[in-house]
């Protein structure tokens, strides 16, 4: 056997030895009848590899060159129908509702509550969101639940704006909602700019949406970490947003979104001219399908209304106005995160370098002072914070579809029965050690942890210095935006027209670096008829030959060079952007101080302060109101804080044992999620009175109903396993108010003095 290994390698045994540690074996080390045999194998392995490569290319350029409709169909794996059109509404869009209709196998109850994905119009066209059968669309219909997608058609309506578009996501949402009326309020997938947009619709359309899941959503966008973040510098590095103003006069009022695309792919170079071609050479018995799917989704780029991309580079890119609620509908109201009650998920990724942790999740720093801030308002936020993946990974990953976003719709009632405040959702493996495996759904266990305002503060890492600069940019973006308006704009629109934009986009790059490669090639006529052939007599090199090794070395090689280059662009983008934007005299020539400190905190809203106080007093008066039912779950809770979160298993076998108990009281998830975040806020708002009023609430309970109770808050504490020295120490003080001490009314009202000194 090792002989034979041996000569398939072509290492002499001699040689073998001193070539164990060598990363390239030099010729000298190998027997010559082999490496001859290795470099023929390797040859017409390459040049097999080569037709079908080009092969590949062509049929993308064939499909690039054909007659497009002017509407486009999203890029999904499902079947689906069409419900809404958004050009037929008072203010129309080119946004569209869809219905996904299950597959074959699958049955979608109404009763449950319905997701709608919502797609990012950032350059692309519609479908990632759904591009595989494992993905947030077939998550969502394996848990049984009625699907909906909100896509778009390729051109804008003229004269829309982001404004009426989220008009028109809150009539889909409507409609939605009327079609189920016995199900919970839907739940809103919002990726990538898609995200900010249905976070904008939930602040103003509040008694609409139910959860919110933000996935590689941008909210806060001058966030970032020096040495990391270079797409925050981009706008200030070209002056401003001028430059996108006369990419949307060049286009006749359409901006195209190619150049979004062609920025994407500067982030990455050693992707964009390197690694996709060469994984798709290298792989090419099994890459092409896939491939082939997703480049006819990446090259084929839509347009933007001027006024909605001049909106969202001035308001959002460069004015970062959302995330300190200073964003007005044209009617005067306030665009304030704030008046969202829904839980939000955000979903983010280190390795994520469109969108950075920091961008995602800046806006909790921006809009709260402290964590009791958060709870007052009554607001659940959870974020979850992958380590590697990218940020089309996080929609499109097969392995991110079928944990992440797998567990979050599995558990999407226990997200929206959270109580206010912080936390991070974290997975745990399942293993045959895990208690209570069968109370969690899938390979691994969620669990919500109760996160502190300063953990994201550590994680934004806010600068009082780089907002100083980011706010000097923004300035003279504004001036030179102004001049360019006044000046340029109107001379650069004269000489525009639909022709000069359409021929302006078809030599975009990103249009037309496949159309070389296509039938109108007469050198690649050839190359179709030689395919057949050529998979009939494939014989694919072994990856133990030596010339495939070497490839694979120079490979790895030209990656190395391009993340330099990287690197080195990001060092100096970085440096350039503070060199000029740091400059005191600069600052003051824009009115900024350098005595001054500039946070991002949103201004105090007196009217929502006294709202605040009044909704807490109310809650506080609230501690000696109800029975049986609301002293179980305070209870519980007041248990539950000891072990720094919110366990899946908890949530389950709480309502396993109301559903099975005769004594216990039976609840709704509706009357659930309304007790516990309602006595959850009043444990935190004063503890102490909380936990004394629970005999009162116990008064006129029967002494079985109050022993079962106790048993219940028991089993659901232990559901994750051994209880903490915290926990334990919790369920003491607790216990002696279920017990029953004496047989007349009000009978445990007296143990109340009590608590404090149990504290």
């Amino acid at each position: 056997m090792s002989n034979k290994s041996e000569e398939i390698s072509g290492i002499s045994p001699a040689k073998k030895e001193n070539a164990a540690n060598i990363p390239f074996l030099p010729f000298s080390a190998l027997d010559p009848s082999s490496l001859c045999q290795q470099a023929l194998d390797y040859w017409i392995d390459a040049v097999q590899r080569s037709i079908l490569f080009l092969d590949v290319l062509r049929q993308h350029g064939n499909w690039s060159l054909e007659p497009k409709k002017d509407e486009m169909l999203p890029a999904l794996d499902f079947k689906f129908e069409m419900v809404l059109d958004g050009r037929n509404l008072i203010h129309p869009v080119n946004y569209y509702l869809l219905r996904i209709l299950p597959p074959e196998g699958i049955v979608t109850d109404p009763k449950k509550r319905p997701f709608i994905v919502f797609d990012p119009r950032a350059g692309h066209g519609p479908g990632i969101g759904g591009m595989k059968e494992n993905s947030e669309i077939g998550s969502s219909l394996r848990a049984g639940h009625p699907c909906y997608f909100v896509g778009f058609f390729a051109d804008p309506v003229p004269g829309q704006t982001v404004e009426h578009v989220c008009e028109a996501e809150a009539i889909f949402i409507s409609h939605v909602v009327k079609v189920y009326p016995q199900a919970e309020k839907p739940c809103l997938i919002g990726n990538c700019q898609a995200g900010w947009q249905i976070a904008m619709v939930g602040s103003v359309y509040t008694e609409l949406v139910g959860v919110l899941i933000l996935t590689g959503a941008p909210m806060s966008f001058w966030a970032g970490v020096r040495g990391k973040n270079p797409t925050r510098y981009v706008g200030g590095i070209v002056g401003g947003t001028w430059t996108v103003a006369l990419a949307s006069d060049l286009g006749n009022g359409r901006f195209d979104g190619a150049a979004i695309v062609d920025d994407f792919e500067k982030l990455n170079p050693s992707n964009t001219h390197w690694k996709k071609a060469y994984n798709l050479y290298a792989r090419i018995d099994t890459e092409a399908p896939r491939f082939l799917e997703f480049e006819r989704w990446w090259s084929s780029p839509i347009l933007l209304d001027k006024n909605e991309i001049q909106f969202i580079v001035d308001a959002l890119f460069m004015g970062n106005r959302f995330s300190t609620a200073r964003l007005r509908t044209s009617d005067g109201l306030r665009i304030d995160m704030r008046n969202i009650k829904s839980p939000i998920l955000v979903f983010c990724s280190q390795g994520d370098d469109i969108t950075s942790p920091q961008q995602a999740l800046g806006w909790i720093t921006d809009l709260y002072r402290s964590d009791n801030e958060i709870i007052a308002a009554g607001q659940t936020i959870i974020y979850c914070l992958h380590e590697t993946i990218g940020h089309l990974g996080i929609f499109v990953s097969g392995s991110v579809a079928s944990k992440e976003h797998d567990k979050f719709i599995q558990n999407i009632d226990m997200i929206e029965t959270l109580p206010p405040g912080l936390y991070e959702a974290v997975f745990y493996d399942k293993t045959e050690d895990t208690e209570h495996a069968s109370l969690a759904t899938g390979d691994h266990v969620l669990k919500f942890e109760t996160r502190t305002l300063q953990d994201i503060k550590k994680i934004v890492n806010q600068s009082s210095e780089d907002n100083r600069c980011f706010l000097a940019a923004k300035r003279i973006s504004e001036n030179i935006l102004g001049l360019y308006e006044s000046y340029v704009s109107p001379w650069v629109c004269a000489f525009s027209s639909e022709q000069s934009a359409e021929f302006i986009r078809k030599l975009h790059p990103v249009r037309s670096r496949y159309e070389m490669f296509s039938d109108r090639n007469f050198l690649l006529a050839s190359v179709g008829n030689l395919t057949e052939t050529v998979k009939t007599n494939r014989r694919p090199v072994s990856q133990d030959n030596f010339f495939w090794k070497l490839q694979e070395s120079a490979s790895s090689n030209i990656i190395a060079v391009f993340d330099a280059y990287k690197d080195m662009r990001n060092f100096f983008t970085e440096k350039i952007f503070f060199g000029i934007y740091d400059s005191e005299f600069l600052q003051a020539a824009v009115g900024l101080r350098k005595s001054e400190r500039y946070t991002k905190v949103v201004e105090r809203d007196v009217d929502r302060e006294r709202d605040i106080l009044r909704r807490i007093q109310g809650l506080l008066e609230l501690a000696s109101v109800g029975g049986l039912r609301e002293a179980l779950i305070r209870g519980m809770l007041y248990v539950v804080r000891g072990g720094g979160g919110f366990d899946e298993r908890e949530f389950n076998m709480l309502k396993q044992l109301c559903n099975a108990s005769i004594t216990l009281p039976k609840m709704s998830q509706a009357e659930l999620r309304t007790l516990i975040r309602q006595q959850q806020e009043i444990l935190v708002l004063d503890e102490k009175n909380a936990m004394e009023a629970i005999p009162e609430l116990l008064d006129f309970a029967t002494e079985s109903a109050a022993q079962e109770s106790l048993s219940a808050i028991h089993a659901t504490i232990q559901a994750h396993g051994k209880f903490t020295a915290e926990e334990r120490r919790r369920l003491q003080q607790l216990e002696p108010y279920f017990i029953a001490s004496h047989k007349t009314p009000r009978r445990r009202a007296t143990d109340a003095a009590g608590f404090n000194n149990r504290m």
